[in-house]
């Protein structure tokens, strides 16, 4: 029995929010934020230009609104996993990363950050948004978990954003050289996300557990 017309196009309405948010975030990734134009995240979207505006009234707020959905709303998540954790901090920092990995890293939204990096400098506003929106949650929620292992008596005294940095910084690279060097046919040494993210979380939990004396 087929659905009646006002039902289906109710149900189309309600999907269409997140279809502009895939459709503008394939182009971002794939052609950056300048070169994107509103015109071309309607068509691939399958809507008319003003539809999108209606939902999004510039390409600016267009891609916040795809990074409040990709990132802020997982370290949100994450945020809560520190709150509510019940196991030891190492375990915590481990499911943190790999949770980042899974659901953002290696996902076509791992692309925002090749964005950002290569375009941030040319619009200040979205530095300042991103900074607000991804940076400082992140740098927070990870700072309680380790703050959290320095509490429990599991992590020496170590400054909190210093560790913090060092346990983004390869995460950030892991994912520039998946939306780059990965996503090109090019032969050179082999790279393996989930070998390396668990090495540099061996490495980075031998140097801030604290050592039985």
């Amino acid at each position: 029995m087929l659905e009646p017309p006002t039902r289906t196009r109710q149900r189309r309405k309600e999907t269409r929010p997140q279809e502009l948010l895939d459709a503008a975030l394939a182009l971002f990734v794939e052609k950056g934020f300048a070169a994107t134009r509103s015109e071309e995240v309607a068509r691939r979207a399958g809507v008319s230009k003003g539809t999108l505006y209606l939902y999004y009234p510039s390409k600016e707020e267009l891609f916040k609104a795809v990074v409040r959905h990709n990132l802020s709303n997982l370290i949100a998540e994450g945020q809560g996993i520190v709150d509510s954790f019940e196991g030891t901090s190492a375990d915590l920092l481990r499911l943190l990363m790999r949770v980042w990995w899974q659901r953002f890293g290696a996902t076509p939204a791992g692309g925002i950050h090749k964005v950002v990096v290569a375009e941030v400098r040319n619009f200040p506003d979205l530095a300042q948004f991103y900074t607000d929106e991804v940076i400082l949650p992140a740098d927070q929620m990870l700072s309680s978990a380790v703050q959290r292992g320095i509490s429990r008596g599991e992590f020496r005294e170590l400054p909190l954003h210093d560790v913090a940095h060092a346990l983004m910084a390869p995460m950030i690279f892991m994912v520039l050289h998946h939306h780059s060097f990965g996503a090109c046919p090019v032969h050179g040494p082999e790279f393996d996300p989930q070998t390396m993210l668990d090495t540099q979380i061996d490495l980075i939990l031998r140097g801030i557990e604290r050592q039985a004396s």
